[in-house]
């Protein structure tokens, strides 16, 4: 009977999330429809067919994998929810927790996949885009689940937090996120920009100059960034993109290119321990006399 209602929970979960961004789909075209004239107005278009053909591509397969990885662990989170911490009762207090508690664990697998090459190999298909427009938060990889994206959300329902809540929240949480991909908001103002991740702070997260480079992991909340010294405010014109570019339009291509160099880097000669570091060294880490 535990696992029927799992299953059950898992499909009302996976079924809650969906319904939210399927909801949501028509806003995001109408924004990016909007921000295409606009930026074809001021003569500054970054939106090009393919472009959006490819991440639209790109958005979909990782949706299909998203709610696939769910069905598989959520069993899991239930586990952890029934053996909770706390009692916390549903009210919008317990909600407005949970959502500054996943922002604060979205800030470290954020932070993750930047500095974590197994983490990276997903993360990097999202931050190959050599333009910045609100379609370019759709280039999304199916390989999160198996870099390990879930298992940052398993304390919170440890801690106390409905399973079907925190799979809800996440989705709220990279909703927002799509409306600070973009060049045509500058700057909010001062308090808003103080607290919240904002499209000036994001884009230095995309940008691969020197001193943006691993900074502005923020979700929702910028506050992480400024708490743990990742934070660095946008001075200069952002040249977007990765130290590598792969200036491609394949999305098998973007998805695997890092995967493809890991494991060759993996099978090439040495101790099995130094070769296993790829795994968890920095992206630019260099193998020791290679």
């Amino acid at each position: 009977m535990d696992l029927l209602h799992t299953a059950l929970d898992t499909l009302n979960a996976i079924g809650l999330e969906k319904v939210f961004l399927l909801l949501m789909a028509p806003v995001f075209a109408v924004c990016m429809a909007a921000e295409a004239w606009h930026l074809a107005r001021r003569g500054r278009q970054t939106y090009s067919f393919g472009q959006v053909s490819t991440n639209i591509v790109l958005a979909l397969s990782h949706a299909v994998t998203d709610g696939l990885a769910w069905a598989l662990v959520l069993g899991l989170f239930h586990t952890l929810y029934r053996h909770r911490l706390f009692e916390i009762p549903a009210s919008g207090w317990s909600l407005l927790l949970l959502v500054v508690l996943q922002d604060f664990f979205y800030y470290w697998f954020h932070r993750g996949s930047h500095r974590i090459r197994w983490m990276w190999a997903s993360h990097v298909t999202h931050h190959s885009s050599e333009t910045m427009n609100l379609a370019t938060a759709l280039r999304q990889s199916l390989t999160y689940p198996l870099s390990g994206m879930w298992l940052f959300w398993l304390p919170l329902a440890w801690i106390g937090f409905q399973p079907e809540t925190v799979v809800l929240v996440v989705a709220i949480s990279l909703a927002y996120q799509f409306f600070v991909h973009t060049e045509s908001i500058r700057k909010l103002p001062g308090w808003v920009e103080a607290v919240f991740n904002t499209p000036s702070h994001h884009r230095v997260h995309h940008a691969r100059n020197a001193q943006y480079i691993d900074r502005n992991y923020a979700g929702v909340l910028i506050i992480w960034d400024k708490l743990f010294g990742t934070y660095v405010a946008e001075t200069e014109a952002p040249e977007y993109g990765i130290v590598r570019q792969i200036h491609s339009r394949n999305p098998l291509v973007m998805m695997f290119h890092e995967w493809r160099d890991l494991f060759r880097d993996f099978a090439r000669p040495g101790p099995l321990s130094v070769r296993l570091k790829h795994a968890w060294a920095p992206p630019e880490w260099v193998r020791p006399g290679a």
